[in-house]
């Protein structure tokens, strides 16, 4: 395993591959020492200690008329659309310190803001209606077009040059390698293509397509629903599909929405990375909206609508639904619910007596928060959640790296040659093009079993990690360890849902998203995919499913 205690050219074979810890190992000069920074965010000691048992009992209780458990964007979500309805009798409690999940931010030491996870949102088609109402919200929109898709403001879409891919001591524009491409990986990228236009056209007999945002609008028939039987790499193969860079094109993606590779996908997901963000076949994918924050921005505002309700650095460690003795024992009753939580520090027990709950956390964690669930009841569909590790590392730069060969600096920069995938630069929407800047650079861990993806994450600290992303990205950037004053790491061990080959269609999303009895579950991972879009829709989904139940129904804003 690598880790702690291992020599640079074993760390960066473990991270990197052998042949690249071989030719970076036997440069002469010396690597300076490492820039200064720190592990920052995702508080998993709590959360150990929950996991093993602590359930304290809390001498103070509130109510409330629902408690909404986890501030991610499902949880956001879900207090905004409460909030639209004008139904304020809810408390939101977020672990962490700051709320956002995997679409949190920082600014503490960078001349911009920067992301810390997500970092971009598909400009909205008009039938994901909620959404559009959000981003109408944040100014981000300038009305429709004819056709009566929303027009996002120019300086939201994010700037040219979008991204460039590095091979071999030169940079490329796009994502696909044309550099050396022959007939035959032309003709295949074509035939590719035509496939993903297929899809994009499908339309089933209700009118649904095939791949769409938010999942709940795709079609679940069974045409579409037999991709999610064979991996992405078999469905490349029955195609002929064996180009090299076509390949690395289609596990690049899948590595980037996923943490997964081309062997371990689903087809559907696979497929839905490309198809699902076009309007019609032959069209360009939505443009891309940005920015320095990444999705942090959306997080933000979120927040500030919900502040209020807001309890940050609670930990919750408990949820027991009221139990009619005269039932069975695990069995919700229409008394309501009970949620304890707990400071950071594990102290501080503070009890929630409430009619709902939103569970807007991620599956795997019911077994551990749900009384019934610890206490028998869990069902078996919870044990099909599967979640990818990735660390992220934000660079703080005093300069920019030379201009290296080729197309020119970017937002999005991919190295063809690595497990990682590379870096998107924070000041690029700003047009700030010299001076200061901010590299957030993104490791997915890929392996099959996610619990050795998750050891790996963690045998590697700070100082471990810091030395992986420089070696790395110095493959493309000589001067990057001079330039570097600082360097932080956010180590995700449950960092995304993985839609593994069986999981989009196998049945366990469709059960995990029924309520149990008074708690209501939201949460990207009960669409399979884990993007902004989904968390968002089932944050409203849930909020609504509560409305309803409390006798407040209004119209779906879904």
């Amino acid at each position: 395993m690598a880790g702690r205690g291992l020599t640079r050219r074993e760390l960066l074979a473990a991270f990197l591959g052998a042949p690249f810890a071989l030719a970076a190992c036997g440069q002469r000069e010396a690597a300076p020492p490492l820039p200064e920074g720190e592990v920052v965010g995702a508080s998993d000691g709590i959360g150990h200690l929950i996991r093993d048992g602590l359930r304290p009992e809390p001498e103070t209780w509130e109510r409330a008329g629902v408690v909404i458990v986890g501030g991610g964007v499902a949880g956001l979500a879900a207090a905004w659309r409460f909030l639209h309805a004008g139904f304020e009798d809810f408390v939101l409690l977020e672990l962490e310190a700051a709320p956002g999940g995997t679409a949190r931010s920082g600014e503490e030491h960078g001349v911009v803001p920067y992301p810390w996870g997500a970092h971009y949102l598909p400009a909205p088609m008009k039938e994901n209606r909620a959404l559009v109402t959000l981003l109408d919200e944040l100014g981000v929109l300038e009305g429709s077009d004819a056709a009566g898709e929303p027009v996002v403001a120019e300086q939201f879409i994010c700037r040219d040059p979008e991204e460039r891919v590095y091979y071999r001591g030169r940079w490329y524009e796009g994502l696909y390698l044309h550099a050396g491409a022959n007939d035959e990986d032309a003709r295949q990228l074509q035939l590719f293509n035509a496939e993903v236009d297929r899809w994009a056209a499908w339309r089933d007999k209700q009118g649904r397509r095939a791949f769409a945002i938010p999942v709940s609008l795709c079609s679940d028939d069974a045409e579409v629903t037999a991709l999610d039987r064979l991996s992405m790499g078999e469905w490349m193969r029955a195609r002929g599909f064996t180009s090299e860079r076509l390949r690395w094109l289609v596990d690049y993606g899948c590595r980037d929405d996923y943490g997964l590779g081309v062997e371990q996908a689903s087809a559907w997901a696979g497929l839905f990375y490309f198809a699902s963000r076009m309007k019609a076949p032959g069209a360009e994918s939505q443009p891309l909206i940005t920015w320095p924050e990444g999705n942090g921005r959306l997080v933000r505002h979120l927040y500030e609508k919900a502040r209020s309700h807001v309890r940050l650095g609670l930990a919750v460690a408990d949820v027991r639904t009221v139990v009619d003795e005269s039932r069975r024992v695990g069995t919700p009753a229409a008394g309501g619910v009970e949620v304890v939580a707990v400071g950071r520090d594990g102290r501080g027990a503070l009890g929630f007596r409430a009619e709902h709950v939103v569970f807007a956390a991620p599956q795997f964690l019911t077994k551990y928060l749900l009384k019934s669930y610890r206490e028998g009841a869990c069902p078996s569909h919870v044990a099909e959640f599967e979640y990818g590790a990735w660390m992220v590392a934000n660079l703080f730069l005093s300069a920019r790296p030379r201009a290296g060969l080729g197309f020119p600096a970017a937002w999005d920069n991919v190295l063809y040659e690595s497990p990682s995938l590379g870096y998107v630069t924070a000041t690029h929407q700003r047009g700030l093009e010299r001076g200061p800047t901010v590299f957030t650079y993104y490791y997915p861990l890929t392996e099959p079993n996610p619990r050795d993806a998750r050891a790996r994450l963690l045998s590697a600290g700070r100082d471990e990690w810091a030395e992986v992303a420089l070696s790395d990205l110095q493959r493309a950037h000589r001067d990057i360890r001079t330039l570097t004053r600082r360097l932080d790491v956010m180590r995700w061990g449950h960092a995304m849902i993985r839609p593994r080959v069986g999981f989009q269609w196998g049945g366990a999303r469709v059960k995990a998203r029924q309520p149990f009895g008074p708690v209501h579950f939201a949460h990207t991972d009960l669409s399979g995919v884990p993007l902004f879009e989904e968390a968002f829709d089932h944050g409203l989904r849930a909020a609504e499913e509560i409305l309803a139940a409390r006798g407040l129904p209004s119209e779906t804003m879904r």
